[in-house]
């Protein structure tokens, strides 16, 4: 075997496409397409677009394990210099190393980029010792943060297959958490609706006939329907959407990266469009996108030229879980926060975020600290889903961990 050496590339496009798809695949034991947020093709169009660049703060710092020029292993990882765009809070992580006179920017980070969707792992070749080459992994990184005066690497939404390995390698846990709807097998909307309680059963049915009493009605766009005017009206939806929140907006992503979306990216959209009745879904007042990825569903982003009440209910929720039932989709994720996704269904599940500190102190401080944090968090968990609306209270998933 050829020695193994290490490269880190500051762009996903310094990496060969088929090789990477091919290692997402393999380290996941599923298609490539069915992890569309940790796919070569979505990760550099946020780097081509302008979206995930160092002026936002994200310099793509990928970590790849070559032997001879066979890439083996590859960690997608950016430097970061603020928090913002990762949905996992460390705000007081920063406010502790400013305490301890210690510079907590930038950071290492290990994400898909302003996505919160579980997954996070290295990929890496079934032939390796998958171990023995996270363990290295991690010692490189912990060499590469030592010598730029890096205090922190940091690997959100972990894919649980994954954390074991890091985890012996030395990582910190942290739990945290997010709204998941789960598809049992149902074979229409009326089998979801049967599931809450009789006045939940009652404010849904109310929510959506008071959009079809405005005349709207939502169509589900997919495939080569999806033009770029298309995209240009959803870009301009979520930029409306964005500036109403001001500098709380989150308005991370460019225009080109709706507008110019390579087709590897744009096959795996799904967009819902709110429109008159009997007029072209092309024309939309409201629509949101989703991502697909195999049978789950990802809700991203959403807009509207028109305020009506419950309509970002039936864009965003209602007629993509109706969508969802009618292909088979077993797992829908609206994205991160949002009490009103509990009252949709959505059951609180754990998410998993892996942490390194170079400095002892730091270190110290916070690992004395996570256990309890993390009962906390179980906790929480639990209570959220004992108050959701349901008729039974939503099991954990087998196996599941805390």
């Amino acid at each position: 075997m050829a020695e193994l050496h290490i490269r880190w590339h500051r762009a996903t496009g310094a990496l060969p496409r088929e090789r990477w798809q091919e290692l997402l695949a393999l380290s996941h034991g599923t298609g490539a397409d069915a992890l569309p947020f940790f796919g070569w093709d979505w990760l550099d169009h946020l780097e081509r677009s302008g979206s995930i660049v160092p002026r936002e703060g994200w310099q793509p710092c990928h970590l790849g394990m070559w032997r001879g020029d066979r890439l083996v292993a590859v960690a997608p990882l950016y430097l970061k210099g603020h928090s913002y765009g990762e949905f996992v809070f460390d705000q007081s992580f920063a406010q502790l190393a400013d305490q301890l006179g210690l510079r907590y920017y930038p950071k290492l980070l290990g994400m898909s980029p302003l996505s919160p969707v579980e997954g996070y792992r290295f990929l890496i070749d079934p032939g390796e010792d998958e171990a023995a080459l996270t363990a290295a992994m991690l010692e490189a990184i912990d060499a590469f943060c030592r010598q730029n005066r890096i205090l922190s690497c940091n690997f959100l939404y972990v894919d649980p297959g994954w954390r074991s390995l890091a985890q012996a390698a030395g990582c910190a846990t942290w739990l945290n958490q997010q709204g998941q709807w789960t598809n049992p097998g149902y074979a229409h909307f009326d089998d979801y609706l049967a599931g809450f309680n009789a006045n939940q059963r009652r404010n849904i049915r109310r929510e959506r006939r008071a959009v079809e009493a405005a005349g709207l009605t939502v169509t589900p766009v997919t495939g080569d329907a999806i033009t770029t005017a298309l995209l240009e009206r959803i870009h301009a939806f979520y930029a409306r959407h964005c500036s109403r929140w001001g500098p709380w907006g989150s308005k991370y992503l460019t225009e080109p990266f709706f507008t110019e979306a390579p087709d590897p990216v744009r096959r795996q959209l799904v967009m819902f469009s709110a429109h008159e009745q009997g007029a072209d879904p092309l024309q939309p007042l409201a629509m949101s996108l989703c991502v697909r990825g195999g049978d789950a569903l990802w809700g991203r982003y959403w807009g509207s030229a028109i305020d009506l009440e419950n309509l970002h209910f039936e864009v965003c929720y209602y007629a993509p879980i109706a969508w969802a039932i009618a292909e088979g989709i077993r797992c829908f994720d609206p994205g991160a926060g949002g009490r009103h996704k509990r009252r949709r269904g959505f059951v609180a599940e754990p998410r998993v975020s892996l942490h390194r500190w170079m400095d002892p102190r730091f270190d110290g401080l916070l690992r004395q600290w996570l256990p309890e944090a993390n009962r906390a968090m179980e906790l929480e968990i639990e209570a959220v889903n004992a108050d959701l609306p349901l008729t039974t209270r939503a099991p954990r998933h087998p196996g599941e961990e805390l």
